[in-house]
């Protein structure tokens, strides 16, 4: 789970130093040749713990970006690791059973409860853990890194009863509900004309719901989900986000018509899910529509795992917020501060100092995230170049293809069977 920022770099090193040929753009093919090349250097038949240790430690020192891992070594044991500022979450536990115990690696602590395994624990920046049938064995193998787990899990990708870095996602969501209340007051005014305070389901009710307490303001319901309808700010395609919306979210005109209302929503990313949700909510009957987001404006790509658009996809680039509100059709927009966000998940664990809050300010901990990079990234992520892949993997251009290569075979004599070219 994450990314490499310098994949190109590495897949270059091992092509030339150690003549590995990596076949795809996963980051995961890439990391299990580095591993495979680091323990293939100790040049030895059989491995233990040291030597797996030892290449995660070298492992560490080659990969830029976010990552956590898990592994299987066949025959040996299973093996979990977080990159060295902690970005993405991985955490284990431990399973009482009729032949001894069972160990368990998973994103989200709440996979592990729903099993029943105890002493859930997040598995530290720079560390590895090591499982076998004998025992379990764990090492902080870089302390250059400082703890900065991703503030976007607590947002939006993770649940609200998970516990990510000792924080609770849920009471997490409630300080940001907190927090995002104040913002309403100092950007609308006291004498607020906001009727009912409806959320965007799933991951903004809880802060919804602590919104509509802190303002003593009506909570209510006004969409209904679609839950076979997927995350719809990652999907390809400008038309394929905007018809899943309309399928995803059901508006009820009973909570809209007549009424002044504050729509809550996690984040605003493109903008193409937030502007179906406020002209559904005016076709409901809505007076005026303001639209209040747990999250400050997304104005950066992310590069460490999740598949957000380029800059220019993104809503919030070279926008201010009634140019923002203009573009999604909102009468007022109103966005969480970013040092609110952060205060709403440090109060919880004081000693995480720093979070990764890249795609708000644009600072990357890693380092190594450049002009060049960003520009390689984009021509990837946008919906131009993904349109583009998608065209080349069609049907129509799959038979086209087929079509020339064979006149192109016909031509030259080639029958497809017979030869070395036939092979191709």
């Amino acid at each position: 789970n994450g990314n490499l920022v310098n994949a190109e770099e590495l897949k270059d090193s091992l092509d030339v130093k150690a003549h590995r040929h990596i076949n795809t753009d996963s980051d995961s093919e890439l990391l299990l040749n580095i591993f495979a090349d680091n323990l293939q250097q100790t040049g030895k038949f059989r491995i233990y713990e040291e030597d797996i240790f030892t290449a995660i430690k070298g492992l560490y020192e080659q990969c830029i970006g976010g990552y956590a891992c898990v592994a299987m070594i066949a025959g040996f044991g299973i093996i979990g690791f977080r990159d060295p500022h902690g970005i993405r979450p991985i955490c284990y536990g431990i399973r009482r059973s009729h032949d001894g115990f069972d160990f368990m690696f998973a994103s989200e602590g709440v996979v592990l409860d729903a099993l029943g395994f105890t002493e859930i624990k997040d598995i530290n920046p720079g560390e590895a853990v090591i499982v076998t049938r004998q025992a379990i064995t764990k090492r902080k193998l870089v302390h250059w890194g400082e703890p900065t787990p991703c503030i976007f899990e607590y947002v939006y990708f993770a649940r609200p009863d998970s516990v990510i870095d000792g924080i609770s996602v849920y009471r997490s969501r409630l300080e940001m509900g907190e927090h995002l209340a104040n913002q309403v007051v100092k950007e609308c005014g006291k004498n607020l004309d906001i009727d009912v305070v409806i959320p965007v389901p799933d991951t903004s009710r809880v802060a919804a719901l602590q919104v509509s307490h802190r303002l003593k303001i009506a909570y209510r319901e006004g969409f209904i989900k679609n839950r076979y309808v997927g995350r719809t700010f990652i999907m390809p395609g400008q038309q394929m986000r905007r018809k899943s919306v309309r399928r995803k979210l059901n508006a009820m005109a009973l909570e809209f018509a007549d009424k002044n209302v504050l729509i809550v929503d996690d984040s605003i990313v493109r903008g193409t899910t937030s502007k179906e949700i406020v002209q559904m909510a005016r076709d409901a009957g809505a007076k005026k529509v303001y639209f209040a987001s747990c999250a400050p404006p997304v104005r950066y790509p992310n590069v460490y795992g999740i598949d957000m658009p380029s800059r220019r996809e993104l809503v919030a680039f070279n926008r201010d917020n009634d140019s923002i509100a203009k573009e999604i059709g909102a009468d007022m927009v109103i966005y969480q501060d970013l040092d609110d966000l952060i205060a709403s998940c440090q109060k919880f664990n004081p000693n995480i100092t720093k979070f990764d809050c890249s795609v708000f300010n644009g600072h990357y901990v890693t380092g190594g995230v450049t002009d060049e990079y960003l520009d390689r990234l984009e021509k990837t992520r946008s919906d131009l170049a993904k349109s583009s892949r998608e065209n080349l993997h069609s049907p129509d251009t799959i038979g086209l293809h087929n079509f020339l290569q064979k006149s192109y075979f016909e031509r030259n004599g080639w029958n497809g069977v017979n030869g070395v070219n036939g092979a191709n």
